[in-house]
Protein backbone atom coordinates (compact mmCIF):
# COMPACT_ATOMS: atom_id res chain seq x y z
CA UNK A 1 0.00 0.00 0.00
CA UNK A 2 2.97 2.36 0.50
CA UNK A 3 3.15 3.24 -3.61
CA UNK A 4 -0.46 3.54 -3.71
CA UNK A 5 -2.23 7.59 -4.23
CA UNK A 6 -5.37 6.40 -4.60
CA UNK A 7 -7.40 3.48 -3.60
CA UNK A 8 -11.22 3.26 -4.92
CA UNK A 9 -13.16 -0.37 -3.67
CA UNK A 10 -16.11 -0.46 -4.80
CA UNK A 11 -17.42 2.70 -4.48
CA UNK A 12 -21.04 3.48 -4.91
CA UNK A 13 -22.78 6.30 -4.86
CA UNK A 14 -27.27 6.88 -4.72
CA UNK A 15 -28.43 10.29 -5.10
CA UNK A 16 -32.06 10.61 -3.74
CA UNK A 17 -34.31 12.50 -6.76
CA UNK A 18 -37.42 14.55 -5.91
CA UNK A 19 -40.20 12.77 -8.23
CA UNK A 20 -42.65 15.57 -7.39
CA UNK A 21 -42.65 19.16 -8.65
CA UNK A 22 -42.86 21.61 -6.59
CA UNK A 23 -43.24 25.49 -7.45
CA UNK A 24 -41.86 27.28 -4.12
CA UNK A 25 -40.17 25.89 -0.86
CA UNK A 26 -42.64 26.25 1.30
CA UNK A 27 -44.16 23.97 -0.53
CA UNK A 28 -41.59 21.58 -0.67
CA UNK A 29 -41.33 21.28 3.14
CA UNK A 30 -45.13 21.36 3.87
CA UNK A 31 -44.68 18.06 1.45
CA UNK A 32 -42.06 17.02 3.30
CA UNK A 33 -43.69 17.03 6.83
CA UNK A 34 -46.53 15.48 5.98
CA UNK A 35 -44.77 12.97 4.00
CA UNK A 36 -46.13 13.49 0.49
CA UNK A 37 -42.43 13.93 -1.18
CA UNK A 38 -41.44 10.82 -2.97
CA UNK A 39 -37.46 10.13 -4.30
CA UNK A 40 -36.35 8.34 -6.84
CA UNK A 41 -33.04 6.64 -6.36
CA UNK A 42 -30.17 7.79 -8.79
CA UNK A 43 -27.11 5.94 -9.06
CA UNK A 44 -23.92 8.50 -10.54
CA UNK A 45 -21.59 6.06 -9.37
CA UNK A 46 -22.32 1.66 -9.33
CA UNK A 47 -19.47 -0.46 -8.15
CA UNK A 48 -16.29 1.52 -8.93
CA UNK A 49 -12.92 -0.45 -8.14
CA UNK A 50 -9.88 2.10 -9.52
CA UNK A 51 -6.09 1.74 -7.93
CA UNK A 52 -3.82 4.81 -8.80
CA UNK A 53 -0.11 4.78 -7.83
CA UNK A 54 1.89 7.58 -6.52
CA UNK A 55 3.43 9.54 -9.45
CA UNK A 56 1.09 8.26 -12.18
CA UNK A 57 -1.27 10.44 -14.12
CA UNK A 58 -4.91 8.78 -14.90
CA UNK A 59 -7.63 10.72 -17.34
CA UNK A 60 -11.25 9.89 -16.88
CA UNK A 61 -13.11 9.97 -20.10
CA UNK A 62 -17.12 10.20 -20.37
CA UNK A 63 -19.90 12.20 -21.87
CA UNK A 64 -21.16 14.46 -19.44
CA UNK A 65 -23.61 12.90 -17.10
CA UNK A 66 -21.62 9.98 -17.07
CA UNK A 67 -20.06 10.10 -13.68
CA UNK A 68 -17.09 11.71 -14.19
CA UNK A 69 -17.42 14.56 -11.57
CA UNK A 70 -19.01 12.62 -8.80
CA UNK A 71 -15.96 10.05 -9.07
CA UNK A 72 -13.33 13.25 -8.32
CA UNK A 73 -15.58 14.39 -5.56
CA UNK A 74 -15.81 11.00 -3.85
CA UNK A 75 -11.91 11.42 -4.30
CA UNK A 76 -11.42 14.49 -2.84
CA UNK A 77 -13.89 13.97 -0.28
CA UNK A 78 -16.63 16.44 -0.89
CA UNK A 79 -19.00 13.39 -1.28
CA UNK A 80 -18.92 10.77 1.16
CA UNK A 81 -19.43 7.35 -1.13
CA UNK A 82 -23.04 5.71 -0.33
CA UNK A 83 -21.02 2.14 -0.13
CA UNK A 84 -17.83 1.40 -0.80
CA UNK A 85 -14.47 2.95 0.47
CA UNK A 86 -11.62 5.50 -0.71
CA UNK A 87 -8.65 5.28 0.84
CA UNK A 88 -6.07 8.78 0.59
CA UNK A 89 -2.50 8.77 0.81
CA UNK A 90 -1.12 12.37 0.62
CA UNK A 91 -2.46 15.93 0.78
CA UNK A 92 -5.02 16.92 -1.92
CA UNK A 93 -5.07 19.86 -4.48
CA UNK A 94 -8.56 19.75 -5.75
CA UNK A 95 -9.46 22.34 -9.01
CA UNK A 96 -12.94 20.76 -9.65
CA UNK A 97 -15.55 23.49 -9.37
CA UNK A 98 -14.85 27.48 -10.60
CA UNK A 99 -14.74 29.35 -8.28
CA UNK A 100 -14.76 26.72 -5.44
CA UNK A 101 -13.26 28.22 -2.14
CA UNK A 102 -13.57 31.76 -2.68
CA UNK A 103 -16.00 35.03 -2.00
CA UNK A 104 -17.13 36.00 -5.40
CA UNK A 105 -17.34 39.61 -4.00
CA UNK A 106 -13.49 39.57 -2.29
CA UNK A 107 -10.83 40.67 -4.43
CA UNK A 108 -7.86 38.47 -5.48
CA UNK A 109 -6.08 39.55 -2.70
CA UNK A 110 -8.27 38.93 -0.20
CA UNK A 111 -9.51 35.76 -1.78
CA UNK A 112 -5.74 34.87 -2.18
CA UNK A 113 -5.47 34.68 1.60
CA UNK A 114 -8.62 33.01 2.14
CA UNK A 115 -8.36 30.14 -0.41
CA UNK A 116 -4.60 30.10 1.11
CA UNK A 117 -6.40 29.77 4.72
CA UNK A 118 -8.39 26.84 3.64
CA UNK A 119 -5.80 25.11 2.01
CA UNK A 120 -3.55 25.61 5.41
CA UNK A 121 -1.17 27.93 4.78
CA UNK A 122 -0.20 30.32 6.76
CA UNK A 123 -0.38 33.90 6.58
CA UNK A 124 3.47 34.49 6.24
CA UNK A 125 3.84 31.83 3.79
CA UNK A 126 0.93 33.58 1.52
CA UNK A 127 2.51 36.31 2.10
CA UNK A 128 5.84 35.48 1.07
CA UNK A 129 4.36 33.83 -2.00
CA UNK A 130 1.63 36.39 -2.74
CA UNK A 131 3.60 38.21 -5.76
CA UNK A 132 4.21 35.02 -7.61
CA UNK A 133 0.92 33.57 -7.20
CA UNK A 134 -0.59 36.57 -8.99
CA UNK A 135 1.96 36.93 -11.81
CA UNK A 136 1.78 33.08 -12.38
CA UNK A 137 -2.13 33.86 -12.51
CA UNK A 138 -1.26 37.39 -14.68
CA UNK A 139 -3.53 39.31 -12.88
CA UNK A 140 -1.40 41.46 -11.05
CA UNK A 141 -3.26 44.51 -12.09
CA UNK A 142 -6.54 43.03 -10.95
CA UNK A 143 -5.74 42.07 -7.52
CA UNK A 144 -8.08 44.48 -5.93
CA UNK A 145 -10.70 43.69 -7.89
CA UNK A 146 -13.71 42.15 -6.82
CA UNK A 147 -13.86 37.88 -8.31
CA UNK A 148 -17.76 39.00 -9.44
CA UNK A 149 -16.21 41.00 -12.38
CA UNK A 150 -13.93 38.44 -13.58
CA UNK A 151 -14.22 36.22 -16.72
CA UNK A 152 -14.29 32.59 -15.75
CA UNK A 153 -10.66 32.21 -17.27
CA UNK A 154 -9.38 34.61 -14.91
CA UNK A 155 -11.01 32.86 -11.94
CA UNK A 156 -9.71 29.64 -13.07
CA UNK A 157 -6.57 31.17 -13.18
CA UNK A 158 -6.44 32.40 -9.83
CA UNK A 159 -7.57 29.01 -8.67
CA UNK A 160 -4.97 27.07 -10.43
CA UNK A 161 -2.33 28.99 -9.18
CA UNK A 162 -2.62 28.80 -5.75
CA UNK A 163 -3.39 25.41 -6.13
CA UNK A 164 -0.28 24.59 -7.34
CA UNK A 165 1.82 26.53 -5.04
CA UNK A 166 2.95 23.70 -3.53
CA UNK A 167 3.81 20.56 -4.79
CA UNK A 168 0.66 18.38 -3.64
CA UNK A 169 0.74 14.83 -3.34
CA UNK A 170 -2.15 14.11 -5.27
CA UNK A 171 -3.66 17.18 -8.35
CA UNK A 172 -7.25 16.91 -9.41
CA UNK A 173 -8.18 19.19 -12.52
CA UNK A 174 -11.97 18.71 -13.77
CA UNK A 175 -12.00 20.98 -16.82
CA UNK A 176 -11.54 24.29 -15.04
CA UNK A 177 -8.95 24.82 -17.60
CA UNK A 178 -11.31 24.82 -20.84
CA UNK A 179 -12.17 27.82 -19.85
CA UNK A 180 -8.86 29.65 -20.20
CA UNK A 181 -7.23 30.65 -23.10
CA UNK A 182 -4.64 28.62 -25.33
CA UNK A 183 -2.05 30.16 -23.94
CA UNK A 184 -2.66 29.74 -20.27
CA UNK A 185 -3.67 26.18 -20.90
CA UNK A 186 -0.23 25.31 -22.59
CA UNK A 187 1.37 27.13 -19.60
CA UNK A 188 -0.54 24.82 -17.01
CA UNK A 189 0.42 21.92 -19.06
CA UNK A 190 3.98 22.72 -18.25
CA UNK A 191 3.48 23.29 -14.93
CA UNK A 192 1.71 20.12 -14.29
CA UNK A 193 4.21 18.27 -16.02
CA UNK A 194 7.21 19.70 -13.97
CA UNK A 195 4.60 18.85 -10.68
CA UNK A 196 5.04 15.34 -12.96
CA UNK A 197 7.98 15.06 -12.87
CA UNK A 198 8.47 15.43 -9.13
CA UNK A 199 6.42 13.02 -8.07
CA UNK A 200 2.84 14.55 -8.08
CA UNK A 201 0.12 11.83 -8.91
CA UNK A 202 -2.54 13.92 -11.44
CA UNK A 203 -6.38 12.68 -11.84
CA UNK A 204 -7.19 14.60 -14.70
CA UNK A 205 -10.65 15.02 -16.44
CA UNK A 206 -11.17 17.06 -19.97
CA UNK A 207 -13.24 16.73 -22.57
CA UNK A 208 -10.47 17.21 -25.14
CA UNK A 209 -9.18 14.05 -25.37
CA UNK A 210 -5.67 15.51 -27.29
CA UNK A 211 -5.31 17.12 -23.77
CA UNK A 212 -5.87 14.19 -21.73
CA UNK A 213 -3.44 11.85 -23.92
CA UNK A 214 -1.05 14.84 -23.61
CA UNK A 215 -1.10 15.01 -19.73
CA UNK A 216 -1.88 11.00 -18.59
CA UNK A 217 -0.27 7.77 -19.51
CA UNK A 218 -3.54 5.82 -17.87
CA UNK A 219 -7.18 6.22 -18.62
CA UNK A 220 -10.63 4.53 -17.11
CA UNK A 221 -13.58 5.34 -19.21
CA UNK A 222 -16.51 5.93 -16.89
CA UNK A 223 -20.05 5.65 -18.56
CA UNK A 224 -23.42 5.76 -16.53
CA UNK A 225 -21.89 5.29 -13.06
CA UNK A 226 -19.46 2.61 -14.17
CA UNK A 227 -16.15 1.61 -15.79
CA UNK A 228 -16.43 0.36 -19.42
CA UNK A 229 -12.71 0.06 -20.08
CA UNK A 230 -9.66 1.20 -17.75
CA UNK A 231 -6.10 1.22 -18.74
CA UNK A 232 -3.11 2.97 -21.00
CA UNK A 233 -4.72 6.35 -22.54
CA UNK A 234 -3.96 5.31 -25.74
CA UNK A 235 -6.00 1.75 -25.82
CA UNK A 236 -8.81 3.62 -23.68
CA UNK A 237 -8.80 7.20 -25.77
CA UNK A 238 -9.06 5.16 -28.93
CA UNK A 239 -11.95 3.05 -27.41
CA UNK A 240 -13.79 6.41 -26.48
CA UNK A 241 -13.24 8.08 -29.54
CA UNK A 242 -14.83 5.45 -31.51
CA UNK A 243 -17.42 4.81 -29.18
CA UNK A 244 -18.22 8.89 -29.29
CA UNK A 245 -17.73 8.86 -33.14
CA UNK A 246 -20.46 6.01 -33.76
CA UNK A 247 -22.79 8.43 -31.05
CA UNK A 248 -22.54 11.15 -33.52
CA UNK A 249 -22.94 9.09 -36.94
CA UNK A 250 -25.57 7.88 -34.79
CA UNK A 251 -27.82 11.30 -34.04
CA UNK A 252 -27.41 11.87 -38.14
CA UNK A 253 -29.76 8.61 -39.21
Amino acid sequence: MSDIAVDVQNVSMKFDLEKEKTDNFKEFVLKKLRGKIKYEEFYALQDISLTIRKGESWGILGKNGSGKSTLLKTISGIYKPTFGNIIIQGNVAPLIELGAGFDMNLTAAENIYLNGAVLGYAKSFITQKYDEILNFAELKEFENVPLKNYSSGMVARLGFSIATLVKPDILIVDEVLAVGDMAFQMKCEKKINSLLSGGTTLIFVSHSIEQVKRLCEHAVWVDFGRIRKMGDISEVGMAYEQYMLNCYEGSKS
